[in-house]
């Protein structure tokens, strides 16, 4: 059944459990009825470790609401790492038993990047022939694979990529049909896509294909959703300050819905009524305060397409 619910902030949250549990019972009171956590803001992995201390504190706490919870891996996690492929592993590992453990039925994990987000400051680009990035896809599948037999009760949701400028493309998950591709290959029913609205639509006016067709592309394998709006212009990756950025409609905003132009309305119409997972509205914490008028917004776009159930 369809559910709307939001995303915990890493920023927000910083670690303090008992933020978490203030954030979770504000996002009750609204009525939500799904919640993303994210594993790196509680503190619940160490050096590729989940700490079982840290996670039964935070199972208590989760215990006090009727909420269903997905979990998003750390962003900087990739298994497309030439350095330290292992300690990914491990830190994957940790978050999909972390999942287990709370009982999420979805772990987001940030596909794959060629180039990454770290190493841009001091990378012009990619240097890696065809091969070498034919070798990082077939890394990724067969450890996503791995991960996704060992935990069959976990369905891994791989997130479609947003662009930047100089840098792209640094990840295959900034083109739809090479994300639908790259999950076609690795042949496991529990390895998926997050589809991410704002990244969707960044790369749609970036590399000039249309959102609505590339959500057509991406649709049969959906299986969990990040909603929030922008308008559509990407950003270096050192633009980090939303004031300087909101005011010229820059940026992977993470607004609350209707604020940006995304046609939220249209791509959903192209998902529902299979689509009967998690609508998650991962807005930035300093729009916390505004998840009501976007909880608000998003139901009645749900409620025009006729079918549509928060």
């Amino acid at each position: 059944m369809l559910k709307i619910g939001a995303k915990i902030d890493e920023v927000r949250v910083d670690g303090d459990l008992t933020k978490l549990a203030q954030d979770l019972q504000y996002l009750a009171n609204l009525g939500l009825e799904a919640v993303e956590l994210p594993v790196h803001g509680l503190d619940a992995i160490k050096n590729g470790r989940l700490d079982q201390r840290r996670l039964k504190e935070i199972q208590k706490i989760l215990a006090d609401y009727p909420l269903v919870y997905s979990i998003h891996a750390p962003n900087p996690l990739n298994l497309m790492s030439q350095e330290a492929l292992s300690l990914h592993v491990a830190v994957f590992q940790a978050s999909l038993e972390f999942a287990a453990a709370v009982g999420a039925p979805v772990l987001v994990y940030h596909a794959g990047r060629f180039i990454p987000e770290e190493t841009f400051p001091v990378c012009a680009g990619s240097n890696l022939s065809a091969a070498q990035e034919l070798e990082l896809l077939s890394q990724e599948r067969r450890v996503l694979a791995e991960l996704a037999t060992a935990f069959p009760q976990v369905t891994i949701c791989l997130e479609n990529a947003r662009p930047y400028l100089y840098h792209s493309p640094y990840s295959y998950a900034e083109r739809p049909e090479l994300l639908r591709q790259q999950i076609e290959a690795i042949q496991q029913p529990n390895v998926r896509i997050n589809l991410d609205f704002g990244h969707l639509y960044l790369a749609a006016h970036h590399y000039g294909f249309n959102v609505v067709s590339a959500t057509v592309i991406l649709a049969p394998l959906v299986a969990h959703c990040h909603v929030h709006d922008n308008f559509g212009r990407p950003v270096y990756h050192h633009e980090k300050q939303q004031t300087h950025q909101l005011p010229f409609g820059r940026g992977d905003s993470h607004l609350p819905v209707g604020w940006g132009e995304i046609p939220i309305a249209e791509i959903l119409a192209q998902l529902l009524p299979a689509y009967q997972n998690l609508l998650i509205m991962e807005l930035r914490s300093r729009y916390f305060h505004q998840t009501a008028e976007s909880f608000r917004n998003l139901q009645t776009i749900l409620a025009q397409l006729h079918g549509g159930r928060s």
